[in-house]
């Protein structure tokens, strides 16, 4: 099983709907903690992430949300987004992708799984067979247990990893 991911970002809003086109992405599959909201922000959203999410939507692209956030974060976001979402999930166990995958009726060939951390969001993406873009974590400032995973992660991804490569080049920036 592959430890780095299929993209590098520096957020989610660098997936465009050309961009996911241009990959055969039809569907996302989302984590929420410190992908969409920082994780101890308890207000709505970003206008960022709302519009991005909507342009999203409007091109066709299908969403879901697939997180092991707290149950009121995840309803509130999902509702937000106007899409479906479940959590927690149990990530790294794949269980989470699978909800997502009926829910989007999409193959997963079509399906990009999205998030910040490697033991969680990748493993599981990797485990229900799935495509993967790691984004840049939106704060430092994680949980004890998080912190300890970002060491561990340095270890698993290639040396030199950095969140400036992509699959189309080291030391490119995603488009």
């Amino acid at each position: 099983m592959r430890c780095e991911p299929d993209l590098w970002l520096e957020g989610v809003t660098e997936l465009t709907p050309e961009r996911l086109k241009a990959l055969g992405v039809k569907g996302l599959l989302l984590d929420l903690d410190n992908t969409l909201l920082p994780p101890k922000a308890e207000g709505p959203l970003s206008d960022e992430i709302r519009r991005w999410a909507e342009g999203l939507k409007a091109e066709g692209i299908r969403l879901a949300l697939v997180t092991n956030a707290k149950p009121h974060r995840v309803r509130r976001a999902a509702r937000e987004l106007g899409v479906p979402g479940a959590g927690p999930v149990g990530k790294p166990l794949p269980f989470g992708f699978y909800w997502g995958l009926k829910k989007l009726g999409l193959p997963k060939r079509a399906v990009l799984a999205v998030g910040d951390q490697v033991f969680t969001d990748l493993l599981g993406a990797r485990l229900a067979g799935l495509r993967f873009a790691l984004v840049r974590p939106l704060a430092e400032d994680a949980l004890g247990h998080t912190r300890v995973l970002r060491r561990l992660e340095s270890r698993c991804l290639k040396p030199g990893a950095s969140m400036e490569r992509t699959p189309e080049g080291r030391g490119a920036k995603a488009k």
